[in-house]
């Protein structure tokens, strides 16, 4: 049999992998096809296939690529080739293939198994919080197959990768091993479920973000100006969009109040952007642009080289702006979380901010400071609020203090606001939240940064579907890193967090 090959020769890619199982099918042979990550090969994937390979003649395992690892920003912590080299090795493997797509799907239409063989830990298929398993059994009856599930004790690669070889830091380690302590993955995932009934509205600016990659190509010859060809580009859904797209991942019901403009509006790729739980409502700006912000970036290190805002940030016209308050009081009155990502963008106005902030709604707020409202955009234009998520540098520009202790700043904060809730995010350092007399630090989860753009803005929709729903501190504190860690491996706002990668990702943290 071919399980006596060498490593090497039993590695193939997916298409002609398929082609030499028809062969083997059509010698009467029955094939049984493993999936998974198999980052770290230990005794409980042995005995797995060891035990998958009793179901039939020839067995196949099948690989998730690199990109389509959901655990979290700090894995795999082997690469594809090294992890398929390793169950190659086995001499239970007859044939190993990495899979280029994000489930098995595709490897089970492919390979064709005449037994899919799954752990025993999928045996009950209301514990998988991805819903794969039911439509992988689909896959495989499709294919005239049946799934077998085995008896192996089950052991955790993500368990063993966190006792033995941590990705983190010793002091983010430690802060784990306690957490550890206080909550389970099933804990933290029971509080994430009470979220999605929250009627969720949010109002703030919509923003295109533009990504014009270049290639650099040297100084002008003539005069002082660095060079660049133009490779390609990109456009996302940002702003009040994307915060909207983040919160869909997460309750059911999410209204977004904004507006585009009359000047190229882009409604159809708003619209076509939006996820379809969202229910946009927009007034249109006269003599506006809908806003772009256009990004020119060295494609290879995504560095920013260059930024262009397309809008007219001059505050709504009155009938425009009456329009706008009348839609906040109307979508505004069943929610149980009111959103305020305010960009200063012209949209929020003194009056529509008194509107908000006396509505008596769970009010929660962000004052972004950007380039174009550095100098007079600040938290302090609200007068109420119920939670505020803010960053460090944006705090400290309002307080006018560089140095001054961050308690000291969010007491005064919280006076000023009567909010009982502040959250601060400080980049690589993670977060503070403040809960009454509470102060709880939690420290960044991820080792590594593709793209900050909009990481602020994931991290204030889910923080503010939390405090809404009273999930404690700690627990809310974790949270916001768990998505700051995922957001920051998304290009610009090409895609929004995922359900499905935050709870693989606080499974793999947990356990």
């Amino acid at each position: 049999m071919t399980g006596s090959n060498s490593g090497a020769r039993k590695i193939h890619e997916m298409q002609a992998l398929g082609r030499i199982l028809a062969s083997e099918r059509e010698a009467g042979r029955t094939i049984v096809l493993c999936h998974g990550v198999f980052d770290l090969l230990h005794i409980g994937h042995i005995r797995h296939l060891a035990e998958a390979r009793t179901q039939g003649d020839v067995l196949v395992v099948s690989i998730t690529e690199d990109a389509h690892v959901n655990k979290g920003p700090h894995r795999p912590a082997f690469t594809e080739s090294l992890r398929a080299e390793a169950i190659a090795a086995l001499a239970t493997v007859d044939y190993v293939t990495v899979s280029k797509f994000p489930t098995a799907l595709e490897a089970i239409r492919t390979l064709k198994p005449s037994v899919y063989v799954k752990g025993p830990d999928y045996r009950n298929a209301a514990d998988d919080v991805t819903g794969g398993i039911l439509r992988e059994e689909e896959a495989v009856a499709a294919g005239g197959g049946r799934v077998y599930y085995s008896e192996a004790e089950t052991f955790s690669s993500s368990h063993l990768l966190n006792q033995y070889l941590p990705t983190f830091s010793p002091d983010v380690e430690a802060y784990l091993a306690d957490f550890r302590k206080r909550y389970d993955a099933a804990a933290i995932v029971a509080h994430l479920d009470r979220l999605q009934s929250l009627r969720v509205v949010i109002a703030g600016e919509a923003i295109l973000d533009e990504y014009i990659y270049v290639d650099q190509m040297g100084k002008s010859s003539k005069d002082p100006v660095l060079a660049m060809r133009y490779d390609s580009r990109e456009l996302f859904a940002g702003g009040s969009l994307a915060i909207a797209n983040h919160l869909a991942a997460f309750c059911e019901s999410v209204e977004l109040v904004t507006y585009l403009g009359t000047d190229d509006p882009q409604e159809s790729f708003v619209r076509a952007h939006l996820k379809p739980s969202i229910r946009p409502n927009f007034i249109y700006k006269a003599k506006s642009p809908t806003i772009v912000k256009r990004r020119y970036v060295e494609k290879t290190l995504l560095s920013k080289l260059f930024e262009v805002y397309v809008f007219n940030d001059d505050l709504l016209a009155p009938d425009e702006e009456r329009q706008f308050c009348d839609l906040l009081e109307a979508r505004t009155g069943a929610a149980d979380c009111v959103i305020s990502a305010d960009f200063g963008h012209g949209l929020l106005s003194p009056k529509a901010i008194a509107l908000l902030a006396g509505s008596g709604k769970f009010l929660a707020v962000n004052t972004q400071v950007n380039a174009a409202n550095i100098r007079f955009h600040a938290i302090s234009k609200y007068p109420r609020a119920d939670f505020v998520c803010i960053n460090e540098s944006e705090l400290r520009l309002d307080a006018r203090s560089r140095e001054e202790p961050l308690d000291a700043l969010v007491g005064r904060l919280r006076a000023r606001l009567g909010c009982e809730h502040v959250i601060v995010t400080r980049g690589s350092r993670g977060v503070v939240c403040f809960d009454g007399e509470t102060q709880t630090s939690s420290p960044s989860l991820t080792t590594r940064v593709l793209d900050r753009v909009g990481s602020g803005d994931a991290v204030l929709a889910i923080t503010s579907l939390c405090v809404a729903a009273g999930i404690p501190s700690d627990a809310t504190a974790f949270l916001a890193n768990v998505i700051g860690a995922q957001k920051v491996q998304i290009v610009g706002n090409r895609g929004a967090v995922d359900r499905t990668a935050t709870l693989k990702f606080i499974s793999a943290l947990l356990k």
